[in-house]
Parts: structure tokens; C-alpha cells; sequence
């Protein structure tokens, strides 16, 4: 949420814990030590040294992920390793299931995946190390749309921390809005002395004019929508090699999914000051798009739906964080920066003068 550094949230993963679980996992072997404790936030993990390889171990509170939410994401990494997108191996345990569920949370267990973890020290949501990275990732996206073609799953139930497109798409987002805060109590708690109606009401008559219907034309696709340089691993020649953390995952839209990653990795919401110089990196966005554009071309309509789209981009993972912070961890103070300083705040910075330059140029790029 921030850059500074705080206790995590979740407890690391012990070695009992870790060697408890992976017994369930007959390909991994007997586990010999833990090598890394990811800093990350929504989830514990932590890098295990077993007897037949390496494997990351993730634990996630029973309210974020159930089996059944993980087994959502993990049906759609299936298909795209099928495709023949590289990306990780999700094991399974001796009775062919992928998840551990106990009290203490819902387990997975992937192998280690081929590449470098170049960004694993940065902060999520950073900018990419050179535009090569961020051409490199435009290639990447496009070819995981490619492969990501008639999964069939329909859209996620409603969870914690999900990337999902229902509000935006609608032909009364604020009625659409309404629907998604009711069917979750901890944000409708939150909100409930807010006058959020009316500050989402703002938004959408600001950057929101004829969205729907670009949305409503797009053919709907299971897509990544976290796609940023530390969810890569990379080849020493600035390649992807893997593509990991699908925790995101749900059924958008392929320019839904490109807007994100432009959101992602072109701005460095970290910076104490939006209004630096560097703030803003229009040459990563151009950079994204020209690879992805050497996969699947882009029109200029499609442009222009992206850039119509960026504004409002990040409104339903903002509230899915509301919902979390809210609920789940009971942490107001971020749930009030999730609401005003991602949701709002990032919006509103579209219509300020370096906002509105920045979609000018994706626009005419």
C-alpha cells in the first residue's frame, strides 16, 4: 500500500507448517529447508527445497481464497500451459486435488518455473526496468490472449482481491456498482457513511461517457489482470520466461486486460509526488502496445477504447482491496487509502493536465 516497510500481515510459513503440507504432495518429495519468505502482501509464501526440486508454497486466509476460488485459477492456468504458455506447474496432491485446505488456510503448491525473478525486490505495481521489458511483456500479454481463446469458465464467484468486469460494461454502472457492494457486507459496512454513490457518480460522468458501450462490444476472455514486471520471470536476453500469480484472474476483456497493465507499470503511484516529470511514463505504455501489437494488432478504435478505459480501469480491484482491508484484515486506515487514494485519487488524476497529455499521446501512438 505504500513504501514503506511493515509487518506482514499474514505469518510467514514455518518449516513444520511447510513440511506438514507438502506431505500431502507425493511429486515433491521429502522437504528439506525454506529458502525465501515472500514480502507480499494478501498471502504468505515461501520458496521449499524438496527432495524432487523447488517449489513455491502459498498459504491464503480461508475468506481470501477457498479451494474452490483457487481451483478457478488454477483450471485457467491448466488451459494456458496446455496452449503452451509457460507457466507454473500446479501440483497435485495424492488424491488429485491442487489445493490443501485445513484450518490454518488454503495451500498451493507450484514448481519452480524457468527464469530470472528480476523485479522480486521491487514493489509491485512499479515501473518496468527499460522499455525493452515493457515490449518484451507487450508480446507476452498478447500471446497469453492467444492461448487464453475459448477457455470456457465463466466469470469468478464473488471473492476477495478479484479483478472482475461488471460495473464498467453496464448500461447503469452506478446501479451495477450498488449490486457489487450489496453482495459483499464488510464494503457495504465501510461505505455505508460514505457518500460513495456520489463520488463514483462523479467518475463515471467524467472518463465514463460511451465506455459501456465499447465494453459491450468486446468479446469476453479469461485474461490475467495483474500484469506487471514482478508477476514475470525472465530470460537473460529481456524475454518473459514465465508468467505466474494468477490471483487476478476472471473473465474481462483483452483490452480490459491491456488498460491494467498500462495501469500497472507506465506510473509510479509510490512517488510522493504524481506531478514530477517522472511520474509518468508514456514510452512503456507505447512500448506495451507495440509488442502486443506485433501479436495482435490494434486498431485505432482499439486505442481508443483503451485509453477511454485507463481512468476507470482499476475501479473493481480498488473496491475488491476496500473489501478486504475492511473485512478480512480490519485495517481501516488502508481500506480508507485503497477508497481514496487508489479508487479516487488515481481516477482524478486522468483530468489533471499531465493525465489528460498522457492518454493525448496513447491515443496517437
Amino acid at each position: 500500500m505504500g513504501t514503506q516497510t511493515v509487518a506482514p500481515t499474514w505469518a510467514p510459513i514455518t518449516v513444520d507448517e511447510a513440511a506438514a503440507v507438502l506431505a500431502h504432495f507425493p511429486d515433491a518429495g521429502e522437504m528439506h529447508a525454506l529458502r525465501w519468505h515472500s514480502p507480499r502482501p494478501f498471502s504468505a509464501a515461501t520458496l521449499v527445497e524438496a527432495q524432487r526440486g523447488t517449489f513455491l508454497l502459498k498459504r491464503h486466509d480461508l475468506r481470501v481464497r477457498s479451494a474452490e476460488g483457487l481451483a478457478e485459477e488454477h483450471g485457467f492456468i491448466a488451459h494456458l500451459r496446455t496452449a503452451g504458455i509457460t507457466v507454473p506447474e500446479v501440483m497435485h496432491t495424492g488424491d488429485r486435488t491442487s489445493v490443501v485446505a485445513t484450518h490454518a488456510g488454503s495451500y498451493e503448491l507450484h514448481r519452480q518455473s524457468p527464469g530470472a525473478d528480476l523485479y522480486r525486490d521491487r514493489h509491485s505495481w512499479t515501473p518496468f526496468l527499460s522499455h525493452t521489458h515493457a515490449h518484451a511483456a507487450g508480446v507476452a500479454l498478447a500471446r497469453l490472449h492467444d492461448a487464453a481463446q475459448g477457455y470456457p469458465a465463466p466469470a469468478r464467484r464473488a471473492q476477495p482481491l478479484v479483478a472482475s468486469l461488471s460495473i464498467l460494461p453496464a448500461a447503469d454502472p452506478l446501479a451495477a456498482a450498488d449490486t457489487y457492494v450489496a453482495a459483499r457486507p464488510a464494503l457495504a459496512a465501510y461505505l455505508a457513511d460514505r457518500p460513495w454513490r456520489a463520488e463514483l457518480a462523479r467518475l463515471f460522468a467524467t472518463f465514463g461517457t460511451g465506455l459501456a458501450d465499447r465494453l459491450a462490444a468486446q468479446p469476453p476472455l479469461w485474461t490475467h489482470n495483474d500484469w506487471h514486471p514482478s508477476n514475470l520471470l525472465w530470460t537473460n536476453t529481456g524475454k518473459v520466461a514465465t508468467v505466474f500469480d494468477f490471483g487476478l484472474a476472471d473473465r474481462t476483456s483483452a483490452l480490459h486486460d491491456l488498460a491494467t497493465a498500462i495501469e500497472r507499470t507506465a506510473f509510479q503511484w509510490l512517488h510522493p509526488n504524481w506531478q514530477a516529470t517522472d511520474f509518468a511514463d508514456a514510452g512503456a505504455a507505447q512500448a506495451l502496445l507495440a509488442g502486443y501489437a506485433t501479436i495482435r494488432p490494434l486498431s485505432n478504435d482499439d486505442r481508443e477504447t483503451i485509453a477511454a478505459l485507463l481512468p476507470l480501469v482499476h475501479v473493481e480491484f480498488a473496491l475488491s482491496e476496500v473489501d478486504y482491508f475492511a473485512g478480512i484484515v480490519a485495517a481501516p486506515a488502508d481500506a480508507a487509502l485503497a477508497w481514496d487514494g487508489y479508487l479516487i485519487a488515481h481516477a482524478d488524476w486522468f483530468g489533471s493536465p499531465a493525465g489528460r497529455a498522457f492518454l493525448h499521446n496513447l491515443r496517437a501512438s
